[in-house]
């Protein structure tokens, strides 16, 4: 395939990806227990009726979940595709610098000792759990006259993982009140959280997708190995501390308003590449609305299949993400990098 034929078929994957965000975030204020018509919801959305039921279902609920989505899907997408691109590892996903795993101890942390019940509440608590769990990693993995290569710091995630999940399993095994409040929000989902959430990691989630998005180049010179992209003159250092930073900043985010939804940013950079290559700016640009519209698919999907309650999105992901991630591998014999 020739260069212009990839870029050409990698514009119309962006403009595809783009289309079905927004199909996807029409259903999502239209689907659930209630069905909403699409009259009705641009109704609400231009001039809202606080008297009417279905107003304020489809802008106290169903818009909050749906924007929740897109965010945190969008940053799950990129941040699977810097991790890959960082640790030259085709499993990598945004978990692998220990970020769910420090979330979810700062979370029981705000359960058991401040008594916080509302996830909302517990943003900030998630948003630095994440994050310190992520710098010791970084630190930890950089340690030594190699500095942070993607063994290192593949292994020090799995031990500081290793080590918060028994922090974890300990606090929940003492306290069933701790345990009731926790379990809703470790499968990861959109409800019960507002906009205001979003906007406490707004900041945080725009910085990491810069700084994540000025990495593309550096990423696409990692794969070539570190010994090859120094040669050509590049900062091999500056890009794997910059890449830790966005990571660190969009899966922080991406944790603490929806939880620790995996297989977004593992599965969404395999599905991708057959299609735009393996330039890590193109993969970031589609990835994004493909990664946003995936959650919140799952979502509505959630909504759906276990009437009259509903099924979170972290678990719909799961169930549709491990059987697609299975399909790459026995298609292909191998997942491509």
């Amino acid at each position: 395939m020739t260069l212009a034929s990839r870029r050409r078929r990698t514009r119309i994957a962006f403009v595809a990806a783009l289309v079905l965000l927004a199909v996807m975030i029409v259903v999502s204020l239209m689907v659930g227990a209630r069905e909403i018509a699409p009259a009705v919801v641009v109704d609400a959305l231009l001039r809202f009726d606080p008297a009417s039921t279905d107003h304020l279902v489809v802008v106290t609920q169903r818009v909050p979940r749906t924007v929740i989505g897109v965010v945190a899907g969008a940053a799950l997408a990129l941040a699977g595709t810097l991790m890959q691109g960082l640790t030259r590892n085709p499993l990598a996903d945004p978990g692998l610098l220990g970020v769910n795993a420090g979330a979810s101890v700062a979370v029981l942390i705000a359960i058991t000792f401040f008594g916080l019940t509302n996830p909302s509440a517990f943003v900030w608590f998630a948003f630095a759990g994440a994050a310190i769990a992520a710098v010791v990693v970084a630190v930890i993995g950089a340690r030594g006259p190699e500095g942070a290569n993607p063994a290192k710091l593949a292994l020090t995630g799995a031990a500081v993982t290793a080590g918060l999940t028994a922090v974890s399993t300990l606090i929940l095994v003492t306290s069933i009140l701790t345990y009731d409040v926790y379990r809703y929000w470790e499968v990861g989902g959109l409800t019960s959280r507002g906009l205001d959430s979003v906007a406490v990691v707004a900041a945080p989630l725009i910085a990491g997708a810069v700084v994540a998005i000025v990495c593309a180049r550096g990423l696409d010179l990692l794969a070539l190995g570190d010994e090859s992209a120094t040669a050509l003159g590049h900062d091999v250092a500056r890009t794997r501390w910059l890449g830790i930073l966005a990571a660190v900043l969009l899966c922080g985010g991406a944790t603490a308003i929806a939880g620790p939804i995996v297989f977004v940013g593992l599965v969404v950079p395999h599905v991708l590449r057959p299609l735009v290559g393996t330039e890590h700016r193109w993969l970031m640009l589609v990835g994004a609305p493909v990664g946003a519209a995936l959650l919140v698919c799952a979502d509505v999907i959630g909504r759906v299949i276990a009437p009259p309650g509903e099924v979170q999105a972290g678990l719909v992901v799961a169930f549709v993400g491990a059987p697609m991630l299975i399909w790459l591998v026995l298609r292909r014999g191998r997942v491509l990098l």
